[in-house]
């Protein structure tokens, strides 16, 4: 008797789903589901992606399970339902045929993957909703924020900017808040000098900070001008920050299908395209650092 060699795929792409402990549902679906089929997956057979969007193939977990379909270490994969595979159809598509054709079986906890046009039109209809309900989601975080940005909010912010720590609501007394580092201080209100009244360039002001041995956020000590855009006059006043996002353009995002990244397919390239500033919204993060 032939074994079966499974495998089972789940993901979940945000804190929110994380802390309401959804992975762990999926998991434990897929284990009963895999074991009620007589094909247990054993710990290096599960492939989990916790906190990965799925509108893009670069996911670390499901980069090692296509590996492994790849090289034919894989006879059937186990998914709780399409959306948790990918957001976007063509990426489903892609997945689907790239597994198809190295002889994979794939198997939704939600429903049978037959092969029929109706099973495919629904499968179709399935991706459709899920990019739907992605993209009102993302529409919804984005009023949300720039909603509480304009309040004056500093939870919309990814992490306190150079010269500053966060103080959470716990540690603030029910006010989260951003205080000033004295140490990074000195180094901003440096390079406000050196830009500002030397007219140094940002080259030679990376140079200066190398020189004096400075360190940067993240405790290098080779310093790149985009890393010193955000500390400069440009950026604004000491101070304050602002909340200006990267936004997706779905235009320019490269075709799945046309990649050709990888045999069976490959992982998309994402693309970017930044919001002027002129759409920001400026957040006072505190006092000012002069």
């Amino acid at each position: 008797m032939t074994t079966i060699r499974a495998a089972f795929y789940a993901r979940v792409s945000g804190e929110q789903q994380a802390v309401a402990h959804t992975i762990e549902s999926q998991i434990a679906a897929l284990s009963e589901r895999a074991g009620n089929d007589g094909t247990p997956v054993p710990p290096e057979r599960q492939f989990v992606d916790d906190g990965y969007s799925g509108a893009t193939l670069v996911r670390p977990a499901l980069d090692r399970l296509r590996d492994l379909v790849t090289v034919g270490a894989i006879d059937r994969i186990y998914v709780h339902s399409p959306d948790r595979l990918a957001r976007n159809y063509a990426y489903q598509v892609l997945l689907l045929d790239e597994w198809r054709r190295r002889g994979v079986e794939l198997v939704f906890l939600n429903r049978p993957l037959g092969q029929s046009p109706e099973d495919d039109l629904l499968l179709q209809v399935q991706g459709i909703v899920a990019e739907y309900e992605r993209a009102k989601i993302m529409e919804r975080s984005r009023r949300g924020k720039k909603h509480a940005a304009q309040n004056g909010s500093l939870n919309v912010m990814s992490g306190a900017p150079f010269g500053y720590r966060y103080v959470s609501v716990r540690e603030g007394d029910g006010h989260a808040r951003f205080e000033p580092m004295a140490e990074q201080v000195r180094i901003v209100l440096q390079i406000f000098s050196w830009i500002g009244r030397d007219r140094c360039s940002l080259a030679e002001v990376c140079r200066r900070l190398q020189k004096a041995g400075e360190l940067t956020a993240t405790g290098k000590r080779i310093w790149s001008p985009p890393s010193c855009v955000a500390y400069s006059p440009e950026s604004g006043v000491p101070g304050s920050s602002g909340l200006w996002k990267d936004t997706h353009d779905a235009s320019r995002e490269e075709n799945p299908t046309e990649s050709g990244a990888r045999e069976a397919g490959g992982t998309a390239a994402k693309q970017c395209a930044s919001r002027s500033r002129s759409e920001g919204v400026g957040v006072c993060i505190g006092s000012g650092l002069g």
